[in-house]
């Protein structure tokens, strides 16, 4: 998978994996920081498990506990929250809707 189709991946239906499209055009060339900024954390936390970065995943935990009234303590329950455990393997085809 690509970096783009990993972080905007809504779902998988067998080994394809379903993209938005829609949002992968409006912020695919932003950055895991950018991301984070924007509000995008789930997109974040994705771009950060892509690029096996603990400095981006630190920076967007950092970012998303500014944002929030219930912080979260560490980047593993961060991961959790938005249900980011790795990049999948076994992809064979991605449809962008």
């Amino acid at each position: 998978m690509r970096r783009e189709d990993f972080i905007f991946c809504i779902g998988f239906e067998g080994s394809t994996a379903i993209i938005d499209g829609r949002m992968m055009r409006r912020h695919g060339t932003r950055s895991t920081r950018q991301l984070a900024e924007a509000g995008l954390f789930k997109q974040a936390v994705c771009s950060a498990v892509f690029n096996s970065s603990p400095a981006e995943l630190d920076e967007v935990l950092a970012l998303y506990n500014t944002r929030t009234k219930a912080p979260i303590a560490t980047v593993e329950e961060l991961k959790r929250t938005f249900g980011v455990t790795g990049v999948p393997e076994g992809v064979k085809k991605v449809t962008v809707v």
